[in-house]
């Protein structure tokens, strides 16, 4: 990862915490297509890997199109959704593991439901039986489950339902996940059927409510040392090079 694709997201953490979400939306556009460009080591972003690095450019894009969304620019939401969709599309062709082409059909889904476009439940019910199909050539889903281009695509849903729920981890690894490992293609489908049950509503409270909380970075409960000056709360959340409130993101003050 790229210092400059570092300092955009450190930009967008802070746009979020002063809301300003149009900025917002942009600095991750803007780390998202570097990332694309160069997502690791310098290797072609067209390469085959293994952990799928390149998840983290679709990430950035995603999390843009939830930013324009809450910032009232549904046409510039729509625009980058449609486009995360594409690269994920894309990247599909490139891939060569089945685990992660049905991440990557997850991912497109994830893209269009940020957008606010028509067609992703059929997207995530495409990638729900694209890892059944695969289940078999599976060996160990919690590997895959942990891998960056799967945490890349949890953490849009983690952070739009945190938004809704004071700050708090409002989906969990275990939550996204089906309860049985043994059975691969289920335990991973799970993720799929989750998000077309749950992803839209938890997105549409957030545009409604106009407040996209940041991503949940190292927190602390009852500080001794901040304050929240919009809530009074005490709870830390370190993320990007901010220090924000866990409960409504905004920057705290040292008591």
């Amino acid at each position: 990862m790229s210092s400059q694709s570092d300092d955009l997201y450190d930009r967008a953490v802070a746009m979020l915490a002063n809301r300003h979400y149009e900025h917002a939306g942009d600095a991750l556009a803007r780390g998202g297509w570097l990332l694309l460009a160069n997502p690791r080591f310098d290797n072609s972003p067209f390469d085959d890997d293994e952990k799928g690095w390149v998840g983290k450019g679709i990430e950035r894009l995603v999390t843009s199109a939830i930013c324009y969304r809450v910032a009232g620019r549904s046409d510039r939401a729509a625009h980058r959704g449609t486009e995360a969709s594409a690269v994920a599309a894309d990247f599909q062709t490139v891939c060569t593991r089945p685990v992660q082409q049905a991440c990557l059909q997850e991912m497109r889904a994830d893209a269009i439901v940020a957008a606010g476009l028509d067609g992703a439940a059929k997207l995530y019910r495409d990638a729900a039986s694209a890892y059944q199909t695969a289940g078999a050539s599976i060996d160990d889903p919690q590997y895959w489950s942990t891998t960056p281009l799967f945490g890349a695509a949890a953490a849009p849903l983690q952070q739009v339902a945190r938004s809704t729920a004071n700050g708090e981890v409002a989906v969990s690894w275990q939550a996204l996940h089906g309860p049985d490992p043994g059975d691969p293609g289920q335990f991973l489908a799970h993720r799929a059927t989750f998000k077309r049950q749950r992803f839209a509503t938890l997105l549409e409270t957030v545009v409604a409510e106009g407040y996209l909380a940041a991503p949940r970075g190292t927190t602390a409960y009852n500080s001794e040392t901040y304050r929240c000056p919009s809530c009074q709360s005490k709870d830390v959340n370190w993320v990007g090079d901010s220090t924000l409130c866990m409960r409504c993101s905004t920057p705290l003050d040292r008591i």
